[in-house]
C-alpha cells in the first residue's frame, strides 16, 4: 500500500488504530467488511475508495481473513509493525472474548425463540451491507486499468463459478486473478505505449 495521501486524515498513535479497530470489529456482525469500507473510508477518511478497492483486493489473495489481513496492512502503513499489532489486536481481541462468552452460553441460549429469529435476521443484515458495500464500490471501476465492461465480465464469471459450478474460491481467485492482473498489465502497456 502506498503512503498516505497528505490531505488524508490519519491515526494520531497505535492506540487510535486499536481503538478504531475494536470499534469496527464490535460492529460487524455476520461481516465486518461493510462496516470497514464505511469506517475507514467514509467516516474517518483514512483511505480512498480506490485505495480501499486496491488494498481489499491484496488482502483477499494473501492467506487469511480478509479484513485481518486489511488491517494488519493499513497499520503497517501508518504505524509500521507496531501500527500492524494494534490493528489486529483491535480487530481480534473484543471479537474473541465476545465470542468464548457466547460459545459457552450458546446451548442455554439457542433454545429461546427470540434467538433463534433474532441470528436469522443478523444473517438477512449481514447480506444487504456486503450488497450495500459492493455497489459503493462499483464507482471505482470506472477509473479501474481494465475499464466497467472487463470488470463486469470478471466479476459475473466469478459469481458464475462459485454460485453455478461450485468451483472452489481458492481455484477461482487465482485463476480469475491471474486472468485479470494480465489484462490489467495489457491495457496499461497500450495506454502507455500509444502515448507520444
Amino acid at each position: 500500500m502506498t503512503p498516505a495521501a497528505p490531505d488524508h486524515p490519519r491515526p494520531h498513535s497505535p492506540w487510535h488504530l486499536f481503538i478504531a479497530f475494536t470499534v469496527l470489529a464490535l460492529q460487524g456482525f455476520g461481516g465486518v467488511l461493510a462496516v470497514a469500507q464505511r469506517e475507514l473510508v467514509d467516516r474517518r477518511r483514512w483511505m480512498t475508495r480506490e485505495e480501499f478497492v486496491d488494498a481489499y483486493s491484496v488482502a483477499q489473495l494473501l492467506p487469511g481473513p480478509n479484513v485481518v489481513n486489511l488491517s494488519l496492512m493499513l497499520g503497517d502503513r501508518f504505524f509500521g509493525w507496531r501500527g500492524a499489532f494494534a490493528a489486529i489486536s483491535g480487530m481480534l481481541l473484543a471479537p474473541l472474548v465476545l465470542v468464548i462468552v457466547l460459545a459457552a452460553s450458546y446451548n442455554q441460549l439457542a433454545s429461546f425463540p427470540a434467538v433463534a429469529g433474532a441470528l436469522r435476521g443478523m444473517g438477512a443484515v449481514a447480506a444487504g451491507l456486503i450488497l450495500a458495500m459492493a455497489l459503493k464500490m462499483l464507482g471505482t471501476l470506472r477509473r479501474n486499468a481494465l475499464g466497467p465492461l472487463l470488470c463486469a465480465l470478471l466479476g459475473l464469471t466469478t459469481l458464475v463459478a462459485v454460485t453455478v459450478f461450485r468451483a472452489p474460491l481458492a481455484w477461482v481467485v487465482i485463476g480469475l486473478g491471474t486472468a485479470g492482473w494480465c489484462l490489467a498489465r495489457w491495457r496499461i502497456a497500450r495506454r502507455e505505449g500509444a502515448r507520444p
